[in-house]
């Protein structure tokens, strides 16, 4: 089993019938934002399958 993923997700906006907002990625300490819940749950796949390299580039905190 792969190491767990913690993601903190902060919506702002309910636009079109989806969500935006931010995601914080606990573990690699790094926080992206997101247009749509497609694109939310692509960034937390990402990590998940690809574990430390995943696209969850965004800024680091």
């Amino acid at each position: 089993m792969k190491k767990k993923q913690t993601f903190i997700i902060e919506i702002v906006d309910t636009k079109d019938s989806t969500w935006q907002g931010k995601v914080n990625w606990v573990n690699g300490k790094k926080e992206q934002t997101f247009r749509s819940v497609m694109e939310l749950l692509r960034l937390v796949d990402s990590v998940v399958a690809e574990g430390e390299e995943g696209y969850l580039g965004g800024k680091t905190f």
